[in-house]
């Protein structure tokens, strides 16, 4: 017999690539498990399903850093500073990245890539050993949202937010709809899908000196002029990051749905004052925010 949930949750994280950099990803999941009838002649109670198994998946790799273990241009290191924190050194052809962070910021995937196959495969055996003996079989689908027209992967972190999405390297693979004059403009939202493409976005408010950053010997001793500097203190603790200027882009408020959205439509008020634009901003899938000026 076999018991199916599909659009179980979304996952929404960050991940490390060797080409690429860190990108932010959305990924949707469907389960289906295989077994016998247990003694209420089910499966598995849906309500376990949708909670426990939704909450192991959340807690393994949902607004997380994920690091593929395998990938010799990651390293590593429990932080000398901080208890409970770790440094992860990354070097991509993006440019270097250095961060500190609490442990549950970060998923350690025993892979060379973070793809869907690592990642299933990962969440799989967490998720299989929480499951009642007469499950014997787990099928995991992740995909991404199929979306029909322009989009972008950013990371960022909100440091107000008594979540997890205070962790300073989560992400999202979210599309945008611009308007302008009440007529929606595919030009303008490619301009921002290339703007945002696989960006880092921080907040002027929590940029750090070198004096104040705190970061791996290493980090320190390969840090260089291009490398912008941000941290902040939220409930689990401190977050510290280097980003590369290359693929970063700094705005003048924090970085919630809402005030990217509104970012937006300053950014475009400068350039054409006369237009009216509504902004569509998606934070992953099936959610954002909507700003008018």
């Amino acid at each position: 017999m076999q018991l199916f949930v599909n659009d179980l949750t979304v996952i929404d994280f960050s991940y490390c690539c060797a080409s690429r950099g860190i990108v932010g990803e959305s990924w949707i999941v469907d389960v289906l498990l295989d077994g016998s009838l247990n003694e209420m002649s089910m499966v598995l109670d849906f309500a376990v399903v949708k909670k426990q198994i939704k909450a192991i998946i959340d807690d393994a790799v949902d607004h997380k850093l994920l690091l593929p273990m395998q990938e010799n241009t990651i390293s590593v290191e429990v932080s000398e500073n901080r208890p409970g924190h770790e440094f992860v050194n990354f070097t991509s052809k993006q440019g270097g990245y250095y961060l500190q962070s609490p442990s549950c910021a970060f998923a350690k995937i025993d892979t060379k890539q973070i793809d869907i196959a690592s990642v299933t495969d990962y969440l799989t055996t967490i998720i299989l050993t929480h499951l009642p003996k007469n499950v014997q079989g787990l099928t995991l689908n992740l995909r991404p949202e199929v979306i029909d027209g322009a989009y972008y992967h950013y990371t960022h972190g909100l440091k107000l937010h008594d979540g997890n999405c205070q962790r300073i390297a989560h992400g999202h693979r979210s599309k945008i709809h611009i308007y302008k004059n009440g007529q929606r403009s595919a030009a303008l939202e490619d301009v921002w899908s290339l703007r945002w493409q696989d960006i880092y976005l921080a907040s002027e408010a929590d940029r750090i000196s070198l004096s104040d950053i705190e970061l791996s010997a290493t980090a320190m001793a390969n840090l260089t002029p291009d490398h912008q500097l941000f941290s902040y203190f939220a409930p689990q603790g401190r977050f510290d990051i280097a980003v590369p200027s290359t693929i970063l882009d700094v705005v003048d408020c924090d970085s919630t749905v809402e005030l990217l959205a509104d970012f937006i439509v300053r950014q475009l008020k400068k350039q054409s004052p006369l237009d009216e634009f509504k902004v569509v901003a998606f934070e992953g899938v099936a959610k954002g925010a909507i700003a008018n000026g």
